[in-house]
């Protein structure tokens, strides 16, 4: 008689799983480390672990579209003679010529002004494509000073100082030299196809007395008249929002780790910073507890993708939003229709993030011109303003639905949280009951 085990399905390994055992092999065969874009791909707690409480007898709901929400919002009004007019509480975050085509910032720049609102220079200097089809162009002045000159600063309607970014907090950018063409290397003083890799910290400033100088600096240069924003990673946001209106800030720009990027290791973007839905409340804390809240605005970027995520973001004590990766496929990034070029580069449309190759099928986020063509501004334009279009609408749907006149009047009482986790991070009571953990109850 056989005592033989019947066989058994085979298990795989949670901890080594297929994606994993691949970057084994991967980092075995080369040496070296992964370097891709995009946001952070694993599932942290985000904007979807939340729900709205919409009004019924307690709270008294607006009627449709005959009663108004107003959309618009102001940033800047702290110090700026100027402050920046927006008609939707939704701004393009900074995206760089070279990490995108000229044609891909002006399609940005032409969305955003059908649509009311800003976008941003990203690093490498301001191009006439997006000045040229911008209403409204914030200036991004980073640590590499690449394209930097007083007279565009003077040319934008608002300066933002960028200390980290959400996907590589304490890191520095990359520009492969594949993307540094003629053009590129002009703007940027850089030899033409070398490789180029941003300091990680400003080279005149190492805290926030130097940053104070910095801002006087910068707004003598401009006359006092353009709004100065501060952008940090999400890592420490309590003290980071805090030291930003110390040094004088007018905004407080805050990206989560969702927040995409054009090149960095992806151990960098997948294990530093924070969720964006963490990073929220400290920042909001830090205002509230200064005295500055919708004084110094705030606003929230990394992985926003919905009306819905904007309304969350609003609830929890922002003033706007930034989107960046969803604003690139609204342009028509990781198509469907370029399958087979996606196919081509060993991937497939909607995991497509090797944007520092300069091959993007889409033609966004490339230097070369024949891929370049793909990508009609104007078309390109009209979709992201659509886009921008359709998330206004949502967030007003859901802030009628709370008896919000104003989109800025949604407030944490109107959310509740699906998970521990995400109550936690949020500050608001988990759902079906008056719990939020970590608060002291008496």
């Amino acid at each position: 008689m056989s005592y033989r085990n019947p066989p058994t399905t085979p298990r795989k390994s949670a901890t080594f799983d297929d994606y994993t055992l691949s970057e084994i092999r991967r980092a075995a065969a080369t040496g070296i480390y992964d370097i891709r874009g995009g946001g952070a791909k694993r599932r942290v707690p985000n904007f979807d672990d939340l729900l709205f409480l919409g009004a019924s007898i307690s709270r008294y709901p607006l009627e449709g579209y005959r009663e108004t929400c107003d959309t618009s919002v102001v940033l800047g009004t702290r110090f700026a003679r100027k402050p920046i007019e927006l008609k939707i509480p939704i701004t393009i975050a900074g995206m760089s010529f070279g990490s995108l085509s000229g044609g891909a910032k002006e399609a940005l720049g032409r969305g955003a002004t059908t649509a009311g609102t800003s976008t941003t220079t990203g690093d490498g200097g301001m191009t006439e494509e997006e000045r040229g089809h911008s209403d409204k162009l914030v200036y991004q002045y980073l640590p590499s000073r690449y394209g930097m000159n007083p007279d565009d600063l003077r040319r934008a309607d608002a300066i933002e100082i960028v200390v980290g970014q959400g996907a590589k907090p304490g890191g520095g950018g990359m520009l492969l030299g594949q993307k540094i063409s003629d053009r590129v290397a002009e703007m940027r003083t850089l030899p033409k196809g070398i490789d180029q890799r941003s300091a990680c910290r400003h080279p005149d400033w190492t805290g926030p007395d130097d940053l104070e100088i910095k801002i006087l600096e910068l707004r003598e240069i401009t006359d006092w008249q353009k709004p100065i924003y501060i952008k940090v990673g999400g890592a420490r946001p309590y003290y980071d929002t805090a030291l930003a209106v110390k040094s004088g800030a007018d905004c407080v720009v805050l990206d989560g780790m969702q927040g995409g990027t054009a090149a960095t290791q992806e151990v960098f973007i997948e294990h530093v910073g924070q969720p964006t839905l963490a990073c929220i409340r400290p920042a909001v804390k830090a205002l509230q507890e200064l005295g500055m809240h919708r004084k110094v605005q705030l606003i929230v970027s990394g992985g926003i993708r919905s009306g819905a995520d904007v309304a969350k973001a609003l609830a929890l004590g922002a003033d706007a939003v930034s989107i960046g990766t969803a604003a690139l496929v609204a342009l028509g990034d990781n198509d469907p229709r370029w399958e087979e070029d996606y196919n081509a580069l060993g991937t497939t449309a909607g995991a497509y993030d090797d944007w520092h190759e300069g091959a993007d099928p889409a033609g966004i986020s490339t230097q070369d011109p024949e891929l370049s063509k793909r990508l009609d501004p104007v078309a390109a334009g009209r979709r992201l303003a659509n886009y921008l279009k359709v998330m206004t609408l949502e967030t007003q749907t859901i802030a009628r639905a709370c008896g919000k006149s104003h989109v800025l009047n949604l407030e944490p009482e109107d959310l509740c949280a699906l998970t521990v986790e995400a109550s936690a991070m949020a500050g608001v009571p988990l759902a079906g009951t008056d719990w939020i953990p970590g608060q002291i109850r008496y």
